[in-house]
């Protein structure tokens, strides 16, 4: 049996020029997803250990780094795989699933800074109301709407794209994301690009623009008030959503402009929005947040001591 011609395998042919240098490759792919791991568990360890720390910014803090390691784990494992292997097959339903897990991770992170935005937001500009707007019920409310709107948004793009027919079997990627498998359908698409871009604009546009919102009411508010020390508190998430934009802006142009760019070029841009944010974020708010920033400290050099006591 043909499984290419019945589209139950696809070729991901991204790793094609990448096989001469394999195993530097799968080194260096291996320990970023090392390092995202360990940075990103480290801060999160903290967090549910330290009670002093369970207020609703750490707990969005907690959040967004566990989506950090949904959407890393959702590709790494398999592209290390790959690396090594002659033949870099997917199945295609399994394609489908890692199409589904990077674009939730996507949408979920936008929601969640954008729940971060407001609960600075409440914080500095209605610091009195702060108790009674920001309690932990809406907290939990807030971040389970924010995995469970893009979890369902995600969902009905990735159903649509299953029901399609496809003529061709290679995609020009090193893993899978749903619009490089609608375009190897040969049949009519207006449907998944319709919903694309409706949930494309739902997605992106009202969080963004709601951040941005935020943000510029807590600068007004931090320069009338002097409130320097309370806009610092902000400066983690600033970044983090400024680092995770630029990523994002960058796939976009890659999506549509894989074919006119470098290939090497064309696969560090594929998977920018999977490194960068990652990698960094739990970098940001350990260096930033002075309370994660303290108890990480203590951590260390508590083992110091203890294993100074040993010898």
């Amino acid at each position: 049996m043909d499984y290419f011609s019945n589209g139950s395998l696809l070729m991901l042919e991204g790793h094609m020029e990448l096989q001469k240098y394999r195993y530097f490759y799968f080194v260096i792919t291996i320990i970023v997803y090392v390092l995202i791991i360990c940075f990103n568990s480290v801060v999160i360890s903290v967090i549910y250990t330290n009670k002093c720390l369970h207020e609703p910014m750490y707990i969005f803090i907690t959040a967004l780094l566990f989506n950090a390691l949904f959407g890393a784990t959702a590709v790494y494992p398999r592209l290390l795989s790959e690396i090594l292997s002659e033949k870099q097959i997917i199945s295609y339903y399994s394609c489908l699933i890692q199409a589904f897990c990077t674009y939730a991770y996507c949408a979920t992170e936008l929601t969640l800074l954008s729940a971060m935005a407001y609960d600075r937001y409440v914080s500095i500009c209605k610091p009195l109301q702060y108790s009674t707007l920001v309690k932990m019920s809406t907290v939990q409310k807030l971040i389970f709407i924010s995995w469970f709107l893009p979890f369902c948004e995600m969902s009905g793009g990735i159903i649509l794209t299953s029901q399609l027919r496809l003529c061709k079997f290679t995609l020009k990627r090193i893993y899978c994301e749903n619009y490089s498998i609608v375009k190897l359908s040969c049949g009519d698409t207006s449907a998944n690009n319709l919903y694309g871009l409706v949930i494309l604009n739902i997605a992106l546009f009202p969080p963004v623009i709601f951040i941005i919102f935020s943000y510029v009411r807590i600068l007004a508010v931090c320069l009338k008030n002097s409130k320097d020390f309370r806009l610092q508190t902000c400066f983690p998430h600033l970044f983090t959503f400024i680092i995770f934009s630029v990523s994002i802006y960058f796939e976009i142009i890659h999506q549509r402009l894989e074919s006119d760019i470098p290939h090497m070029l064309s696969m560090v841009m594929s998977v920018e929005y999977l490194i960068i944010p990652p990698l960094f974020n739990p970098i940001i708010y350990g260096l930033k947040m002075q309370e994660i920033l303290k108890r990480i400290k203590m951590i260390i050099l508590g083992k110091r001591t203890h294993a100074s006591f040993k010898n």
